[in-house]
């Protein structure tokens, strides 16, 4: 039985594609996919049956091996930790609110903390499940 991840799916659409471990494009329809599955995470392995379809290959019959395992998941804050993080980003974001409110920005060297600081704590919470 082939089997691959899922390079993207579009539940509105209806369909995705597999990047099968040969490296093979496969088409994913939502017909394919499990019973009460409604849409597959990018990433996720997957087994299925290959058919023939009219533009290529075509997943039918799919089964979930498992979920992605996520380092950032693994990786990431504790909630009580992480709570005392965005209290103490939310004061420097008030900070520099107030010097935009004057009609300043804040100094580069602050205006980069801030920035890196942001982008740190979206990583903590962007997990991909």
């Amino acid at each position: 039985m082939p089997s691959g991840k899922v390079r993207w799916f579009d539940a509105k659409r209806g369909y995705g594609f597999i990047t099968s471990d040969d490296g093979a494009d496969v088409f994913l329809p939502a017909a394919a996919l499990p019973a009460g599955v409604a849409t597959v995470r990018k990433g996720a392995r997957i087994e299925y049956s290959e058919v023939d379809g009219r533009k290529g290959p075509q997943a039918m019959g799919v089964h979930l091996v498992g979920p992605k395992p996520s380092v950032v998941a693994a990786t990431r804050p504790k909630p009580d930790d992480m709570a005392a993080i965005v209290e103490d980003l939310i004061k420097l974001l008030d900070s520099a609110g107030a010097k935009l409110r004057r009609h300043r920005y804040p100094v580069a060297a602050e205006s980069r903390k801030l920035a890196a600081m942001l982008r740190a704590v979206a990583d903590d919470f962007d997990v991909e499940e």
